[in-house]
């Protein structure tokens, strides 16, 4: 298959391309800025706002998936939350113009999204079907609503772009773990072995995650699956409270203790990091309804045996997934 990556440079991205190009399909990796090459990688250059000459790779393509849009990871001020908004959105409303103009469109679009669009929640997990989508909490910072407005607007854009060839899939992705310098479990990692992994006001809030092995099987399943469109969560079945996770990590990582944090120590921390603190304190309670649903088997279900894997591998970065 064709396959052409919109933001593909990122973290996910270098992940997510190198194994569909070891799979052996064709990949080509839309990007803004120069990017180190990867074997059987083709870089194309576009500017996320704007069709170009890059628009003839959408066209004869097989699968689009859309990646682009700023990290998540940086301190949520103003002028960020506008680019992280405007990154999104810009990029889907332009791969979806490039699709219904194609002579040949793909057969399927994956849009990234993520799984931050649930409400914050102790209570029942958020499938698809039954999940209560945020915005509207109470007692949660007023600045939170706007990361899930950034979400639906994200969703909003893939869901009117007029692509009736085109079955449309947005992927709500949970906290993806990866060994992959650069992402959310090289950072986890580093705070653990420093002591400081412990839990973080309380840690009753509930982290949703997806091994890396299950997301990418999770794609290939979403890409031969014709039936299956609109929202899909991409999360291991079996989210956890903080606490839980985090003693999880530190038990596969060899560490014995991690020093608990209240939440003005987790915003001092955030600061320095030039973070945010909705990352660690926002309780995303997330189910892979419409997967379980139509067959799909996670081989990393729960995060005990996920974590023993990941902390293995990132110790040996050229070990491969079990």
């Amino acid at each position: 298959m064709k396959i052409v990556i919109p933001g593909g440079t990122g973290h996910l991205g270098r992940v997510l391309s190198r194994t569909l190009a070891g799979q052996g399909h064709e990949v080509v990796v839309l990007t803004r800025r120069e990017a180190r090459p990867e074997p059987g990688v083709r870089h194309v250059r576009w500017d996320g706002r704007g069709p170009g000459p890059w628009t003839a790779e959408i066209d004869g393509s097989d699968v689009v998936l859309n990646l682009a849009g700023r990290s998540v990871n940086c301190r949520y001020t103003r002028a960020n939350l506008r680019e992280m908004l405007n990154s999104r959105v810009d990029s889907a409303r332009v791969v979806g113009g490039a699709i219904a103009r194609a002579a040949r469109p793909p057969r399927v679009w994956l849009q990234m999204s993520t799984a931050t669009i649930y409400a914050h929640t102790y209570a029942a997990p958020n499938d698809e079907t039954t999940g209560i989508l945020g915005g509207d909490e109470p007692d949660v910072p007023a600045y939170w609503s706007f990361s899930v407005d950034i979400a639906k607007a994200w969703e909003r854009e893939q869901r009117v772009a007029e692509t009736p060839h085109t079955r449309k899939v947005a992927l709500r992705t949970a906290m993806v773990m990866s060994p992959e310098p650069g992402g959310a479990l090289a950072a986890l990692l580093r705070l653990t072995r420093l002591g400081l992994a412990g839990p973080v006001a309380g840690g009753g809030q509930y982290m949703s995650w997806i091994h890396e092995e299950d997301l990418i099987r999770a794609l290939g399943f979403l890409i031969e699956h014709d039936g299956l469109s609109g929202p899909v969560n991409l999360a291991a079945p079996e989210p956890l409270p903080y606490r839980d996770f985090l003693r999880t990590l530190r038990t596969a990582a060899g560490v014995p203790w991690g020093l608990p944090a209240t939440k003005w120590m987790a915003e001092i921390g955030a600061f320095v990091l030039r973070s945010d603190t909705e990352l660690l304190l926002k309780s995303r309670r997330v189910v892979p309804g419409k997967l379980k649903e139509a067959g799909f088997e996670f081989r990393y279900p729960e995060w005990p045996p996920a974590a023993e894997n990941l902390v293995r591998r990132s110790r040996h970065p050229l070990t491969t997934a079990a």
